[in-house]
């Protein structure tokens, strides 16, 4: 090739894009996910009583946002697959931004549910089309590195809203979980600008190969060709993959959407207090999706999954038998260190089984199910709550399922990375 010393070198600066992407790829997790599902959880509470919702209700408005993701999460695989992932990135950022700010009028449950439901949608959507993008910029070898780096955008987001929430909510009153989601909505949009202005859709755009890659992998992820959906709807691997991720998305979104309810309303614990503990969960989650994802690309995939969900099992039981500072300090720690590993992985790992072209379809398509379980994760968890008058039995349900988790992981064979260069 003649423009091969061209593409692989990277430019005068010696900064390679790539990085450049995907400091701007976190910072789309920091708003898809971080600030459009995470912030729900601080702002709960809060919302919860201005709106006079009972458990079963706000464990349905999580379901109505997660439903909302799951509708986009398979075709925003697609779509960025066939018209490349900067445009839906920019466009689901817009539309969580816009239904974040139409969130903080609301005074009804149903037109709570219907704003919550179309953030989701835009998470879907740039979030899915994000982690896929990490996969044309980085080679197989540097995959779990990259999307593991990737993930810290949720961990940005636990450390930003956990002591930001709390002091909004003492200076506005009443009215200060609405100025949350005003300022929520705001920041995406800012996102959704400049990542249409920073993201490119693959290497080639800016004269590039991906980062590591060698020139078989280049002349690979640049040959152009239409996505054979098959491989992606009909492999074994991936349907393998997609019930393995129904757990995580069950399990942690339970953990997640109630920590803090269960921290003020069952641990004693005063909104400032609970938001320092969400926060020290931030922190201690913002490397783990890095740590992982690179033990990932070591050991395999299959065995780093099998000891995360093993690892969150045990946090999600210990919050429920456990309830004093010190039981929920290290069940904040454990999840922390495991938090958003298994996304970072399952990435990863499309891109080893289908290959850089049709990872974020992969990604997308396993989503749905990961989606399944985070749908029907807050509703139950909320019942099972108003039934028993507390967290107690929804915490060790989370719990089991992780177990579960592990035990589907076990069955899965190992990826090989060659196949992402076939």
């Amino acid at each position: 090739m003649n423009n091969e010393q061209q593409i692989v070198t990277p430019p005068p600066s010696g900064l390679h894009y790539a990085w450049i992407v995907l400091a701007m790829g976190t910072m789309v997790v920091f708003g898809a996910l971080g600030l459009a599902r995470f912030g729900y959880s601080v702002v709960l509470p809060s919302m919860q009583e201005g709106l006079k919702l009972s458990n079963t209700q706000a464990g349905m408005l999580a379901t109505a946002n997660l439903i909302g993701y799951l509708a986009l999460s398979a075709i925003g695989g697609a779509l960025a697959a066939q018209y490349g992932p900067r445009v839906v990135i920019a466009l689901g950022l817009a539309v969580i931004g816009v239904s974040m700010l139409l969130t903080g009028p609301t005074n009804t449950f149903i037109s709570a549910a219907v704003c919550r439901a179309l953030t989701g949608i835009g998470s879907g959507a740039s979030n899915v089309a994000a982690m896929g993008l990490m996969t044309a910029w980085f080679a197989v070898k540097r995959r779990g590195f990259a999307t593991g780096i990737a993930v810290a955008g949720s961990s940005i987001a636990l450390i930003f809203v956990g002591p930001l929430v709390p002091r909004v909510i003492s200076t506005y009153g009443a009215n200060g979980w609405r100025v949350c989601w005003y300022i929520f909505g705001t920041l995406s949009l800012i996102l959704a600008g400049s990542g249409l202005l920073i993201l490119r859709n693959n290497p080639s755009e800016v004269g590039l190969a991906p980062l590591g890659a060698n020139s078989e992998e280049h002349e690979i992820n640049t040959k152009k060709e239409n996505p054979q959906w098959s491989k992606v709807y009909a492999s074994a691997p991936v349907w393998h993959l997609g019930m393995v991720y129904v757990a995580f998305g069950f399990s942690y979104i339970i953990y997640m959407t109630f920590f803090v309810k269960r921290l003020i309303a069952g641990g004693g614990y005063t909104p400032e207090a609970a938001g320092g503990l969400f926060m020290i969960m931030g922190w201690f989650s913002l490397l783990c999706g890095l740590i992982w994802g690179s033990i990932s690309d070591v050991i395999g995939r299959k065995w780093a999954l099998v000891i995360v969900y093993l690892i969150q099992a045990m946090a999600f039981s210990l919050f429920a038998l456990w309830a004093s500072p010190v039981g929920f300090t290290i069940s904040a720690i454990l999840f922390g260190l495991t938090a958003w590993s298994i996304p970072a992985i399952m990435a990863a790992t499309c891109g080893d089984v289908l290959g850089a072209k049709l990872a974020p379809a992969a990604l997308g398509f396993i989503t749905l199910f990961f989606g399944i379980g985070q749908a029907l994760g807050p509703s139950v968890a909320g019942a099972m709550a108003d039934a028993t008058g507390s967290f107690y039995s929804a915490f060790l349900l989370a719990g089991g399922v992780a177990l579960l988790g592990a035990l589907g992981a076990l069955t899965l064979r190992q990826a090989s990375t060659a196949s992402a260069s076939t």
